[in-house]
């Protein structure tokens, strides 16, 4: 599936699709996750419906399917880049903003 092509809603709608299987396929019903992940069952079906969540409540909800490892392949750390050993000049720590941007 490529994700690159599809809309914000679309991907929320597509995370929450996987997240209800994977509550399933774990049999775990809804009210329990709720208890375990600490939100409203209310939260817990608008999340799997793709409709308006937060992160804080995916989060939660990973936790209590026990499902954070996928977190890495989410938002891998920056890895060293051979090139920039060569390059002596100290990594920048923030993006600065360009001239035509304004």
């Amino acid at each position: 599936m490529t994700f690159q092509f599809m809309t914000p809603e679309e991907l929320a709608g597509e995370v929450g699709s996987r997240l209800r299987a994977l509550r399933i396929d774990r049999r775990i019903e809804q009210a329990d996750l709720a208890q375990r992940a600490g939100i409203s069952i209310k939260a817990l079906r608008s999340l799997e419906q793709g409709q308006g969540s937060t992160l804080e409540t995916f989060l939660r909800a990973l936790k209590g399917l026990e499902a954070l490892d996928g977190l890495e392949a989410l938002a891998p750390r920056p890895t060293i880049n051979p090139l920039a050993l060569v390059d002596h000049r100290r990594a920048p720590r923030r993006v600065r903003r360009s001239k035509d941007s304004k």
